[in-house]
C-alpha cells in the first residue's frame, strides 16, 4: 500500500470538492478552482469531510498512479485555500527584473529586454529589482513558469550569475587561474 496514497485528503472549511463518474475531480475555493483528470486505475470517494483514494488493481501501473492521484488532488486542496509561490532571485551586474502591466521585463545582458506576459492564473511581482514572485493556485503552472523565467539565464557555476530559485545551492567552480 502506497504511504502517501492511504493517507486521506482533509477539506478545509469553504472547499467544495465534487468528483464525477469520469474520475475528474474538481475542487473549488476562496481563490479560484481546479479540476484534474484522475487515473482510472484509482477510486475517488468523499467520507466525512475527507477524501479517499484507494486503487483499482494491485499491478505496478496501479500503484503508481495511488499515491500521485493523492498528491494532485491535496495539492489542489492546497493552492484554493493558500495558493504556491515561487521565489527567484537574479544575480549579475546589471540584470534586473520590472514589472510593466501583466508582462515581466528581464534585463539579462542581452541586446535587448526579455518580455514575458503572465499566463492565465499566474501572477508576478518585483519587489526589488533582483527578485522575482511568481504565485497562481496550481503548483504545476507556478513551478513550469518559474522555470520558464529561469531558463532565460541559468546560473553559471564560475561567477554564479543568472537567475536561481530562492534556496538553490549552486556549486562554485574555480577558474583557470586555480589549475596549477
Amino acid at each position: 500500500m502506497s504511504r502517501i496514497g492511504k493517507m486521506p485528503v482533509e477539506i478545509p472549511a469553504g472547499v467544495e470538492i465534487k468528483v464525477d463518474g469520469s474520475n475528474t475531480v474538481s475542487v473549488k475555493g476562496p481563490k479560484g478552482e481546479l479540476q484534474e483528470k484522475i487515473s482510472k486505475l484509482v477510486n475517488v470517494e468523499l467520507k466525512d469531510g475527507v477524501l479517499l483514494v484507494t486503487r483499482r488493481g494491485d499491478d505496478k501501473d496501479a500503484r503508481s498512479a495511488h499515491g500521485l492521484s493523492r498528491t494532485l488532488i491535496a495539492n489542489m486542496v492546497t493552492g484554493v485555500t493558500a495558493g504556491f509561490e515561487r521565489k527567484l532571485q537574479i544575480n549579475g551586474v546589471g540584470y534586473r527584473a520590472e514589472k510593466k502591466g501583466d508582462a515581466l521585463v528581464l534585463s539579462l545582458g542581452y541586446s535587448h529586454p526579455v518580455e514575458l506576459t503572465d499566463p492565465e492564473g499566474i501572477s508576478t511581482e518585483t519587489p526589488t529589482p533582483t527578485e522575482i514572485r511568481v504565485r497562481g493556485i496550481s503548483k504545476a503552472l507556478v513551478g513550469n513558469y518559474a522555470a520558464i523565467v529561469r531558463a532565460w539565464r541559468p546560473p553559471e557555476p564560475y561567477k554564479g550569475k543568472g537567475i536561481r530559485y530562492e534556496n538553490e545551492v549552486i556549486r562554485r567552480k574555480e577558474g583557470k587561474a586555480g589549475k596549477k
